[in-house]
């Protein structure tokens, strides 16, 4: 895996949003988001994708990894990995209900299924202050819904991690090692 990554021009973090097809809360359950955390620990294992920061909401992912790839290969397998897993996890509990609201007409590949909304919701970040924006952001979204009072008491997200105190069974675990910051002059 990639040692030493440093924000910059030449090497960007990319902030990648993920909506569910139709706003569908696919998120609601443990169970789900164990699955998407998986699928993305896959992608970070198989493709050396850095994982910075995440939140996962009812509806749509926060995402925050470093560019291994062009912006648009890495948007791909992210999207791509995590709802194959997700869609097969469906299917192997026979969710008919979930699986018929993501049911769109076939496209080319023969995917009956979509979990993801179309777009590219996409920022380069290439500054460590934008960088840490977007963390802070990320951790705070389950806290302005009201699901928190702290970010560090919701489940589904790296916060405890940025905040150096993780739980034993962290469902995803983060690369912030990896980071090299800029020292202070």
């Amino acid at each position: 895996m990639a040692q030493d990554f440093q924000i910059s021009r030449d090497s960007q973090a990319l902030f990648i949003t993920l909506t569910t097809h139709h706003r569908l809360p696919i998120f609601k359950r443990n169970e789900m988001n164990l699955v998407l955390c998986s699928a993305l620990d896959e992608v970070r294992r198989s493709h050396n994708l850095l994982l910075f920061a995440y939140v996962i909401m009812i509806d749509h992912l926060h995402l925050l990894t470093n560019e291994p790839k062009p912006p648009s290969e890495v948007l791909r397998l992210v999207k791509g990995i995590t709802a194959h897993r997700v869609i097969e996890y469906l299917k192997e509990k026979n969710h008919l209900n979930s699986l018929a609201k993501l049911r769109h007409q076939v496209r080319n590949r023969n995917y009956q299924h979509s979990l993801w909304q179309r777009e590219k919701n996409l920022l380069p970040i290439f500054s460590e202050g934008m960088f840490m924006q977007k963390v802070n952001y990320i951790h705070n979204n389950p806290v302005k819904e009201g699901w928190v009072e702290r970010a560090v008491d919701y489940p589904w997200s790296s916060a405890r991690i940025w905040r150096a105190c993780p739980n034993e069974d962290e469902p995803l675990l983060m690369d912030i090692d990896q980071i090299r910051w800029r020292t202070s002059a």
